[in-house]
């Protein structure tokens, strides 16, 4: 099909999702969630042969891992659609109320923000979570997902629009699948039509769609991820977050990929995480100071402070002070997520006030960075910008905001001149009730 022609359907169903009610959207996300457990065998076949193509092309394992559905990432997949269901209706919501004089009333509501295309890259599972928020926010969809995913892809997209057809009451075409790289250099040009992309993947997808559209982007760029042990850190604590951090699962975009260590603790701290991290085979590449402690460990270049690993690699550098240890992450870091792991609480307000990151933690692993378990039933990415949405992005991200005013008459006329009547600007304590 043609993209234009996919665009046109798309921009002329969002005005009929926005109007839908918060009941039909949820009952259409849980119809999603039945439709993928009745086609979990099918599903299962046909992702296995997009994960036998990629292996056969020699993808990264890290890839490969993503683009994987087992029974337990379908089961996650069922849960979060489960979960998105039961937030909170995010539109029509007043965000606040004024009286700006007597009988002349000002509401800011949140809407929709209409037509959402998102490009993502390897895991068919994203394509739900994007889908289900979008739908929750009452926004069409555009999917672009990996070509190493398509069959997954193709299936999941059909038992969306399966789910959307039974409940009815919203077009079908609010979610529509393209599939290859020159429907993606159609659809950036179409910001009469689209409103918002998405991209979910690299930073060179992300700068690619940044450098080619005029429609606004909402950029999930990559992790290189920080933790830094203070000179207060409980070591034992330390090493059980970064091998979490790097271990539990590395390929996601919230793994771990830096540790910072400071200079006191480096020779008690550095020996006990290399054994840590020796059964799972993890790959340390150390700055000098580092390899004289640990000799076994690799020689770090200043490219893998800039490197994000997705696989079993980390890199380690001992550093002097809390503040070598900031600056080097306000340098390097993508800005995703960057954490200290210290019992002193004035290093750790420090730490989490001047590092500029979407998310900053103390003691704690940086695979907390997640939209799921924020309590935001999903996520559609990780924005590491700083405008509109930022951090782990759900439905807050999905939606904008619109004025109302309601008047009974009123003329400007009346509050300009030389004899002006001024406005009384007085809070209302009201919602709006379309």
């Amino acid at each position: 099909m043609d993209i234009l022609e996919i665009a046109e359907r798309a921009a002329s169903s969002a005005p009929r999702i926005a109007e839908s009610s918060n009941q039909t959207r949820n009952m259409i996300i849980h119809d999603i969630a039945k439709e993928i457990e009745l086609n979990r065998e099918k599903l299962k076949n046909e992702n296995a042969k997009d994960v036998q193509d990629a292996s056969k092309e020699g993808l990264r394992s890290s890839v490969v891992h993503r683009l994987k559905l087992d029974d337990s990432k379908i089961d996650s997949m069922i849960k979060g659609l489960t979960a998105v269901a039961k937030l909170d209706d995010p539109i029509n919501r007043t965000i606040f109320s004024l009286e700006m004089d007597h009988g002349l009333e000002l509401y800011k509501l949140t809407c929709p923000i209409g037509v959402v295309a998102a490009i993502f890259e390897s895991r068919p599972d994203a394509l739900v979570q994007i889908t289900s928020l979008c739908i929750k926010a009452a926004n069409a969809v555009i999917l672009k997902g990996g070509k190493e995913a398509h069959r997954s892809n193709r299936i999941l997209v059909e038992s969306i629009r399966n789910g959307i057809r039974r409940v009815g009451n919203v077009p079908e075409n609010s979610v529509q699948l393209i599939e290859t790289r020159q429907d993606i250099d159609q659809l950036l040009k179409l910001d009469k039509y689209v409103d918002l992309i998405l991209p979910r993947g690299s930073s060179s997808l992300v700068n690619y769609v940044k450098e080619n559209s005029r429609i606004p982007v909402l950029g999930h760029s990559e992790g290189l991820c920080h933790e830094y042990v203070d000179v207060d850190a409980d070591l034992d604590m330390a090493a059980e977050i970064c091998y979490d951090a790097k271990v539990q699962n590395p390929s996601p975009c919230n793994a771990l990929n830096t540790v910072l260590v400071h200079e006191s603790i480096s020779e008690e701290f550095l020996p006990s995480l290399a054994k840590k991290l020796e059964l799972p085979k993890v790959e340390i590449r150390g700055d000098e100071l580092t390899r004289r402690i640990l000799p076994q460990s690799k020689a770090a270049t200043n490219k893998d402070w800039s490197t994000e690993f997705l696989d079993l690699i980390i890199a380690v550098k001992v550093v002097d002070s809390l503040d070598e240890a900031i600056t080097h992450i306000n340098r390097y870091s993508a800005h995703h997520t960057d954490g200290i792991i210290t019992e002193n609480a004035k290093s750790a307000k420090e730490f989490l006030k001047r590092v500029n990151s979407s998310v900053v933690l103390h003691n704690a692993s940086t695979r907390f960075s997640d939209g799921y378990r924020f309590g935001f039933g999903a996520e559609v990415g990780i924005s590491t910008g700083k405008f509109h949405a930022r951090g782990p992005v759900g439905l807050e991200g999905l939606v904008t905001y619109k004025f109302i005013v309601a008047g009974s008459g009123q003329l400007v006329s009346t509050y300009v001149g030389s004899n002006p009547k001024p406005f009384t600007h007085k809070k209302l304590q009201k919602t709006w009730n379309p």
